[in-house]
């Protein structure tokens, strides 16, 4: 084997037959960390345990699990890694079309015949391990954070979606701790951004220091941090929380011969609480017990502030008194305002007074009300109708928008009689 068993790419190859797992071990061993499984379930087992697992050779024809059912289960897991992981079916039918078709239909990243196990195991291998690998690169450039080197938020929530599916498939506990930097926007508005980041990363390296291997550690907000803990128990992961905020206070960081004590805030949540539904829950969850945590850090000036305005609750009361006072000033302007209201009325009287006056000419124009082709006849002699023609028409000006179609041409016609006349 070339080089650390730590720094290759760790491929698991799946054979029921003890031969084929030595030629295969044999072959890949020169470039790669060989693991091997007997059958689909031993295979699924090790894939749920070990997430360096980058490449995945599998038997077709095994007991128990195939090769087939192997490869539903890795392409319908819940962990994008595991998700997306290349899977290359071996077999050793003779039809190789028509088993190769089977395979890749069902999701097969690539085929390969046991008969050329010898010559092309090695260059497939190479092939898919490489691409795995550049794939994972560029997902880790865009989730890692550049001032820490931990993983950014985008990255620790899809590793912690891994974490959730893995804890709830195996029945294994989960816990997940924040930790927030106290008074870091002070120190950003006193000294600036430099000094800031400082204290971030210098915070950064103390949790490293802390967690596990298969722990995530990542730098969220300005401040604030977050970490999934596999199959940690909440009394070990809390004692460790203590040693943080400890060891934090007993490192302080000095920049320019300035010494900036560092307070720490944390917060852990675990499914022995309960089971997380989503990585949004559990996040939620965990802030908002970072946030009860945090409240005793500003509480001392909190009170202050609020109990000076509580004396004068008590003085209120004469407050209203003076605003009551003015209030019979207030019904005298009222009153005032009121004063005019006979005045109005006689106002009101003088406009209702003309009514009566407009009533007068009542008799006079009372023959226009009614029917001109009936009354008219009886009340003004026919000579006397083409010199007051004009008049009246003057007067009917108004009424005959009131009449209709017919009533206007009958008035016409009886106009033209009187006229002819």
């Amino acid at each position: 084997m070339n080089g650390d068993a730590s720094s290759l790419t760790r491929i698991l190859f799946v054979d029921d037959s003890k031969v084929m797992l030595k030629t295969a071990s044999k072959i890949l061993s020169v470039e790669f960390d060989v693991v091997t499984a007997v059958d689909g379930d031993d295979a699924w087992e090790k894939l749920g345990r070990d997430h360096d697992i980058q490449v995945l050779f599998t038997d077709i024809n095994m007991p128990k699990c195939d090769g087939y059912e192997l490869l539903k289960k890795v392409r319908t897991a819940d962990e994008p890694g595991l998700h997306n992981m290349p899977v290359i079916l071996v077999t050793g039918a003779d039809d190789d079309e028509t088993a190769q078709q089977t395979a890749l239909d069902r999701g097969a990243t690539d085929f390969l015949n046991k008969r050329f196990v010898s010559t092309e195991l090695l260059p497939r291998a190479r092939a898919h391990a490489k691409y795995e690998r550049i794939s994972r690169q560029l997902q880790a450039q865009s989730t890692v954070d550049s001032l820490t080197g931990l993983d950014n938020e985008a990255g620790f929530v899809h590793r912690l979606e891994q974490d959730i599916a893995y804890a709830r498939r195996h029945g294994q506990g989960l816990a997940l701790m924040r930790v927030q930097i106290d008074d870091l926007v002070r120190t950003y508005e006193g000294r600036g951004n430099e000094v800031v980041e400082q204290i971030v990363v210098h915070v950064a390296n103390l949790i490293r220091k802390r967690i596990r291997d298969e722990d995530t550690a990542a730098h969220i907000g300005l401040g604030g941090f977050a970490i999934s803990l596999p199959g940690g128990h909440l009394a070990g992961i809390e004692a460790m929380a203590a040693k943080l905020h400890s060891q934090a206070a007993f490192n302080v960081l000095e920049v320019d011969g300035q010494r900036f004590p560092i307070a720490l805030s944390t917060a852990v949540i675990s499914t022995e609480d309960g089971v997380w539904v989503s990585t949004i829950d559990a996040l939620e969850r965990c802030e908002a017990v970072l946030y009860r945590a945090r409240v005793p850090v500003t509480a001392p000036a909190a009170p202050a502030k609020v109990a000076q305005p509580q004396p004068a609750v008590p003085a209120a009361t004469p407050a209203r008194a003076k605003i009551k006072a003015p209030e019979p000033a207030a019904a005298k302007t009222t009153a005032r305002i009121k004063v005019p209201e006979p005045a109005a009325a006689k106002t009101t009287a003088r406009i209702k007074a003309p009514e009566p006056a407009a009533a007068k000419p009542t008799p006079t124009n009372e023959p226009l009300r009614r029917d001109p082709p009936r009354e008219q006849p009886r009340e003004v002699r026919p000579q006397e109708v083409p010199r007051k023609t004009p008049h009246v028409l003057q007067r009917l000006m108004s009424s005959l928008r009131l009449f209709g179609a017919n009533q206007r041409a009958r008035l016409a016609r009886f106009l033209k009689r009187l006229g002819g006349k």
